[in-house]
């Protein structure tokens, strides 16, 4: 895409913003929040941004971390909410569209707290390309009337990236980190005992230096998902032995590999639906 190209969708993405005067921004830490929350307090001023994070077992407390950090550096106010998807049984029974209540237990107590505030729009960091994949939040976003400006802008991820690394943000290659449940496959019960396996598992493969990997979760099988060209390397026989013993002394009984390699929302090519989001 052209300069010139990116720039309107930046323009119009800003001016989407300024029509919203206040906004509470959904934000994880992820490439996606962080960018728009930087483009909110950079277009209406920290003073009329608020960074919302929702704080339970499914996010990792290094992306938690990150979050806090984040917000301080642009100078808005950070409100982090203990939210209560826990006590949703439709959340922890873990269906296909498990998504759409997490998202609707976040924006709904979102809601209450940027009334208090005065606050009247929350904006996510959905993007154009989330239209092609199965997404059930972005369904509540909808109904609770969550506004997208990046997709409203019609930024990819790509361009979203890419004008992340021109405002210097750290994020601008993060690999996507999407909360620790989309890890456990449907039809199993979401527990924090089993979120807290995983978290465990997939920092120990950071520490090892693969940022970009995946530990799905089966039962008492971790299938690890990491880039074709890493597969080799976890091969080896001492790096087998330092990995199996992690994950078994996290509660595994059987480690496997994925020799497809990692790719995002793999848990969905069991679903059978194909289904796509309509467009905004």
């Amino acid at each position: 895409m052209s300069t010139s190209d990116l720039d309107a969708k930046y323009a119009k993405m800003q001016e989407i913003l300024r029509s919203m005067g206040r906004v509470a921004v959904a934000f994880s830490a992820g490439v996606d929040s962080t960018f728009v929350l930087k483009v909110a307090a950079d277009t209406l001023g920290p003073e009329n941004v608020l960074a919302v994070t929702g704080n339970s077992s499914s996010l990792a407390r290094a992306e938690f971390d990150q979050a806090k950090a984040l917000a301080n550096t642009f100078g808005v106010e950070h409100v982090v909410l203990e939210t209560s998807e826990f006590q949703n049984e439709d959340y922890l029974a873990n269906p296909e569209n498990r998504c759409f209540y997490c998202k609707s237990t976040l924006y709904e107590d979102m809601d209450r707290v940027i009334a208090r505030r005065g606050v009247k729009e929350m904006v996510n960091g959905i993007n154009a390309d989330d239209f092609d994949d199965w997404r059930p939040g972005i369904e509540a976003a909808r109904k609770h009337g969550v506004r997208c400006p990046v997709a409203e802008a019609g930024m990819t991820k790509a361009d979203l990236r890419e004008l992340s690394q021109r405002l210097g943000l750290p994020t601008y290659d993060k690999p996507a980190m999407p909360c620790l449940s989309s890890r456990v496959q449907y039809g199993e019960r979401i527990t924090p005992q089993k979120l807290g396996m995983i978290e465990s598992c997939e920092a120990f493969l950071h520490q090892m230096g693969l940022p970009e990997c995946r530990v799905r979760h089966h039962d008492n099988l971790a299938r690890i998902e990491v880039p074709p060209d890493k597969i080799a390397r976890l091969a080896e026989p001492e790096t087998r032995r330092r990995i199996t013993d992690h994950f078994r002394k996290a509660g595994y009984n059987y480690v496997a590999l994925d020799l497809l390699g990692f790719r995002s929302g793999s848990m969905n090519e069991v679903i059978a639906f194909g289904k796509k989001q309509p467009q905004l």
